[in-house]
């Protein structure tokens, strides 16, 4: 067999195998994420089944796959909506960020293994997957409960923080100084700042630019434009997820709603071999090693975020069992974890992929699962809620 013939047949059959998995995933309530991933650790090497394709090939298609990734989400939020959820949320992302990416930060130092691993793994600790969260809120017909409001407005600053983080990381990864590391950063959040202004002020001419024509101008329009940025983003060290997600942001209107079933299909796609190769960059013989501290970093985790749905709820308004729906519903991590893991690779621990592999493995299973398990509780307090009101009720009368 000729190596472009092997080239399509493994390819083929991987992508198959994808699409399998995602069906399962569907069929029993779970994203498919911890399943790509699966098969990414079997189809790398070391695992049941290594492949023989370029891996270079292989992780272009990933690099495609954060940014449509990131330019969808961007595409779910207007400049404006962004700056008025940070005005009004602020506080709760402030503590959203620390509460949650303090178990990082501390299981990083206490592992010697420096600054910027801190960093690095207290973002993966912190930003739960929007794209799991608001699949499980659409499948337990969760979108109009009260908590919902607070739960997409923790959802909203994290992204908006993720913007700011990752170029920041970034640099300082890259950089081999400190004098580098300060003029890195600077140049990153310099353009993050003008990009946002760019989106608030003049978002609707880029909108018009390229809005124009038919359905398959606009998608070649749109995503040839994300990648040029991407790029444009990357040499700046700005990170291409970043300049993908900004991208998304300026675009508005009518435009947004004619490019989401336009843009689904194909991001799904790259998304899953996305985290195809994330599972292919680690080696399964690592992952025994990390399961004892991604065990316990889950379980921490878990907490965090049920606090954090517990504050984000009170503030809002909202009685004890909706704070607990909210925490628990903010669980799974996913793809800004994995996200970060590919910008640091093991620049910073030998050991830092495998351990957010297996984290994100065992919270994107949980994470689905958590508002099932929490729901009896929840349902109790609301019992107890309902019978103290009607107490405080009858000692009014």
């Amino acid at each position: 067999m000729s190596d472009a013939a092997r080239l399509l047949v493994e390819l083929g059959a991987v992508v198959l195998a994808l699409g399998v998995m995602g069906r399962f995933a569907a069929r029993i309530g779970l994203s498919p994420i911890p399943l790509y991933l699966l098969a990414g650790l079997a189809f790398g090497s070391g695992g049941l089944a290594p492949l023989d394709a370029p891996e270079e090939f292989i992780e272009a298609g990933a690099d495609v796959g954060v940014v449509l990734l990131l330019l969808v989400l961007g595409l779910e939020y207007t400049a404006d909506e962004l700056v008025t959820n940070l005005r009004r949320q602020a506080p709760v992302g402030v503590l959203d960020l620390l509460l949650n990416g303090l178990p990082g930060a501390a299981f990083a130092l206490l592992a010697g293994w420096g600054p910027t691993a801190a960093l690095a793994l207290a973002g993966v600790t912190a930003i739960s997957s929007s794209g799991i969260v608001s699949k499980v809120l659409t499948d337990l017909g969760r979108l109009g409960n009260r908590e919902t409001p607070a739960v997409l407005g923790v959802l909203v600053l994290e992204d908006l923080a993720m913007a700011a983080y990752l170029p920041i990381l970034t640099a300082l990864v890259a950089a081999s100084g400190g004098a580098t590391a300060v003029a890195s950063i600077a140049v990153s959040l310099g353009v993050l700042v003008l990009v946002l202004v760019v989106a608030l002020q003049h978002g609707h001419v880029v909108s018009r630019a390229i809005g124009t024509g038919s359905d398959e101008v606009l998608l070649l329009s749109v995503v040839g434009l994300a990648l040029l940025v991407a790029g444009g983003a990357e040499a700046v060290h700005v990170s291409a997820a970043v300049g993908a997600f900004l991208l998304g942001i300026a675009l508005s209107g009518e435009l947004v709603a004619r490019l989401r079933p336009l843009l689904g299909p194909l991001r799904d796609l790259f998304a899953a071999v996305f985290f195809v190769f994330a599972g292919l960059s680690i080696e399964p013989g690592d992952l025994p090693a990390v399961l004892l501290p991604a065990l316990g970093l889950a379980a921490a985790g878990i907490l965090t975020k049920i606090a954090t749905g517990w504050v984000a709820g009170r503030r809002a308004g909202v009685g004890p069992a909706g704070r607990l729906r909210a925490g628990a519903v903010l669980v799974p991590r996913g793809e800004f974890s994995i996200i970060i893991a590919g910008l640091v690779g093991s620049a910073v621990a030998p050991e830092f992929g495998a351990l957010v592999a297996a984290y994100v493995l065992v919270l994107a299973v949980l994470g689905p699962l958590a508002p099932r398990i929490t729901d009896p509780l929840a349902r109790r307090l609301a019992v107890r809620a309902a019978e103290r009101a009607a107490q405080q009720r009858r000692a009014g009368t």
